[in-house]
């Protein structure tokens, strides 16, 4: 990102507030909501993920363990109680979305890059249509849940926008009070394997961009930690309805400008 202009700089250092706060305020989407908006600054994917699959380990297992330490401190002195984190049905689903997974790697890693931009787009699209609907993706079924597991594994692999397939599973199967957690500690091993993947490729992990980025999240971060505890109380279609048509015109941009 050396050739960058001051602009741009400014505008990805933006977008990565915005990815903070969406990731610590909804539980999910960093980056299917973040990474449409930084493939419009430059279009080239492998320059951002590896920059949000580390912000991705630090945020999710950061998360994880605060949940788990006020878990104890509100149990001290009593007996002991279910855990913040779904470890049963998290393994299940690990079974599931691995090989996927792991498929979706290679893919990343192989595709050409107007392709995978194209790819990532029209899922979002995809995504964002629920939303303005109010429709979004909602699973009720063991078999249906096994293909979006694997859809998501293999989206997961290939961007790391699969959470809202992942979430819409996980969401039927996990306590509310364990599911922000849990998909945390899945996040957190999902994007280990990514990141070893990008080692042995060679690929550049913008390490010396972390340096203004990653505080650039922590802003976010600490902003979706407030807003966190109101959307759980009233998470408002007209949130995300506006979020959606927002994605939706983004991706009809990005989508006509990788065709040209």
């Amino acid at each position: 990102m050396a050739d960058l202009e001051t602009s741009q700089l400014v505008l990805i250092g933006l977008i990565f507030v915005w990815s903070g706060f969406v990731r610590t305020s909804l539980g999910f989407g960093g980056a299917v909501l973040s990474l449409p908006f930084l493939l419009l600054v430059r279009d080239e994917p492998l320059v951002f993920l590896p920059i949000i699959a580390i912000h991705l380990l630090i945020f999710s297992s950061w998360i994880a363990w605060r949940g788990h330490r006020q878990l104890v401190a509100d149990n001290a002195g009593q007996a002991p109680s279910e855990g913040n984190i779904d470890w049963g049905y998290l393994l299940r689903a690990m079974k599931v979305m691995i090989i996927p997974k792991l498929i979706g790697v290679v893919g990343l890693l192989t595709l050409p890059g107007n392709v995978l931009t194209s790819i990532i787009f029209v899922i979002v699209m995809v995504y964002a249509v629920g939303y303005v609907l109010d429709k979004p993706f909602r699973s009720h079924n063991r078999w249906m849940d096994a293909v979006l597991l694997a859809l998501g594994g293999y989206v997961s692999g290939t961007s790391l926008i699969g959470a809202p397939l992942i979430v819409a599973v996980f969401a039927t199967h996990v306590a509310a009070h364990q599911l922000r957690d849990t998909l945390f500690v899945l996040w957190f091993i999902l994007v280990l394997i990514k990141m070893v993947s990008f080692v042995i490729a060679g690929i550049d992990l913008q390490l010396i961009h972390q340096l203004w980025l990653l505080p650039c999240a922590l802003v976010g971060h600490l902003l979706g930690e407030r807003a966190h505890r109101h959307l759980l109380a009233s998470r408002t279609n007209l949130y995300f309805r506006v979020l959606g048509g927002v994605l939706i015109l983004v991706s009809v941009v990005g989508l006509v400008g990788s065709a040209g």
